[in-house]
C-alpha cells in the first residue's frame, strides 16, 4: 500500500464512520440505516436520533440530490485544493442532507453563474490514493 498523499486534509475516520469511507473506495455513497426503525441518519453515529437504538446498517444511496444551498470558497487556500471550491449543502432523494464539493460547478472565470439551488447533482468518486477516496459532486 502507497504511503497517504501529502497535503490533503484527511476525513476522521473512526468506528461510526468507517463504512462510509470504505463505500466511497468501493465507488458507493453509504448512508447509515437504524435496523430498529429503519431512519436514515447522515453524519453517522453511535445511535439513532429517533429510538435511541445502537444497531448499525447502511444502506447505498442513488447518488443523486438537489442543492439546497452552496458556498463558493475563494480565500484562504485549502491544502490540496485549488481555488474556488463550490462547496453545496446536497439534499439527497433519500431524504438527508450532506455536504459536498461540487467540481464542474464554476466556469474558468470563476464565477458562481453554475450553480443554483435546486439544480440537480450527482455523485462522483476522486481517488486520492491507496487510502482515501473522496465523495465529490457533479451536474445531473
Amino acid at each position: 500500500m502507497s504511503a497517504a498523499t501529502p497535503g490533503i486534509i484527511r476525513p476522521m475516520v473512526g468506528r461510526d464512520s468507517a463504512f462510509f469511507w470504505e463505500g466511497t473506495a468501493a465507488g458507493e455513497l453509504r448512508i447509515q440505516c437504524c435496523p430498529a426503525c429503519g431512519a436514515l441518519r447522515f453524519p453517522p453515529g453511535p445511535s439513532c436520533p429517533r429510538c435511541h437504538a445502537f444497531d448499525q446498517s447502511h444502506v447505498v444511496a442513488a447518488g443523486t440530490g438537489t442543492v439546497f444551498s452552496y458556498v463558493v470558497h475563494r480565500h484562504p487556500p485549502v491544502p490540496g485544493k485549488e481555488l474556488p471550491i463550490v462547496l453545496a449543502l446536497i439534499d439527497l432523494d433519500e431524504g438527508v442532507r450532506m455536504v459536498g464539493e461540487v467540481v464542474d460547478a464554476v466556469p474558468d472565470g470563476g464565477g458562481p453563474e453554475d450553480i443554483e439551488i435546486g439544480m440537480r447533482l450527482r455523485v462522483d468518486f476522486r481517488r486520492v490514493d491507496d487510502e482515501l477516496t473522496l465523495p465529490i459532486w457533479r451536474k445531473a
